[in-house]
């Protein structure tokens, strides 16, 4: 039996303003905060993550607080991430909400085979609204988004690479999807090339933008840090964790997350990747009714928690 991978489990971006941040994605996109923790490997740094209701996989956009300048935007990094709503409708309610609160966006209209609306947050965080008519929404009661109208989750996200032929062979050869049609970039030169894991649709896409006469990304705020994709449990990722190993390709090897076991390798390209596992999920430490209500550190962490918390800067 094929391995494959389930989806996309979350994306981890970067603010360089986290008391903003928090207001723009659970006040404007009305996202739930799941999980107030901080960067496993720098305590000084928040880690929040925003999701629907109940916390699920494939839901989790994620940001590292870190003091940074801007994204240069260009290749070998995530250009576009992709967030999924569930009918044209909605996407027309989010076009009228988001240019409401000063969020300029683009026209509705079909992009690489889906439905969409493009906008950025206030750091330049580029997203895609997408339709997702087979999937439902698990609202949050608090959110101020109305329940029908709120975000599904994660998907498609979009690569930026100068050249494709490396990417492909480590998305179809070693990370078992499945390339399933392109088009032309249309708002500038080059190509999209859509891959599909696991179930497919735009829960489960990537989309590659190949533009060879894009510069070099610089990391920042309004960037992306890394995107993660799914496995059920431990067991699969010590599959996936073999696999990543046969081809020779470095990697962190297994890492405990608390919330989810993790393994992180580069494509090609130099994006880095992730692989998560489902469980435990964020109710591990705290109960669902209550989620990113307190600081939660993970049991490694715990014993630093007067050093951590005095190092953070209020959210409000």
């Amino acid at each position: 039996m094929t391995l494959e991978l389930g989806g996309i489990h979350h994306l981890t971006a970067v603010t360089a303003d986290a008391p903003k941040n928090l207001q723009f994605y659970t006040q404007t996109l009305g996202m739930r905060l799941i999980k107030k923790t901080v960067n496993q490997d720098d305590t000084s740094a928040y880690h929040l993550f925003y999701g629907d209701g109940v916390a699920s996989p494939g839901a989790d956009l994620t940001f590292f607080d870190f003091n940074t300048l801007r994204e240069q935007r260009g290749n070998h990094t995530v250009g576009r991430t992709g967030l999924r709503v569930d009918s044209e409708e909605t996407l027309k309610w989010w076009k009228e909400h988001l240019e409401a609160n000063q969020v300029s966006t683009s026209g509705i209209k079909e992009r690489f085979g889906h439905t969409s609306l493009d906008f950025e947050d206030f750091e330049g965080q580029r997203f895609r609204l997408v339709v997702d008519g087979k999937n439902t929404v698990i609202p949050w009661a608090k959110s101020p988004v109305p329940s029908d109208k709120q975000i599904i989750g994660l998907g498609p996200i979009t690569l930026s690479v100068p050249k494709l032929e490396p990417t492909d062979a480590m998305l179809t050869r070693v990370m078992n999807m499945r390339q399933v049609r392109h088009y032309p970039a249309r708002e500038r030169s080059g190509e999209v090339f859509v891959y599909e894991m696991g179930p497919g649709g735009p829960t489960a896409e990537l989309h590659v933008s190949v533009d060879p006469s894009l510069p070099r990304a610089r990391p920042g705020a309004g960037g992306v840090h890394h995107v993660a994709f799914r496995t059920p449990d431990q067991d699969s990722l010590r599959e996936w964790i073999e696999r990543v190993n046969s081809f020779g390709i470095r990697s962190s090897g297994e890492v405990e997350r608390f919330y989810f076991t993790s393994l992180y390798f580069r494509e090609p390209n130099g994006i880095l990747f992730e692989i998560a596992t489902d469980v435990p999920g964020f109710a591990a430490d705290e109960p669902m009714e209550s989620l990113g209500e307190t600081l939660s550190l993970p049991p490694f962490l715990e014993g630093q928690r007067a050093q951590i918390e005095a190092g953070l800067k209020p959210l409000v």
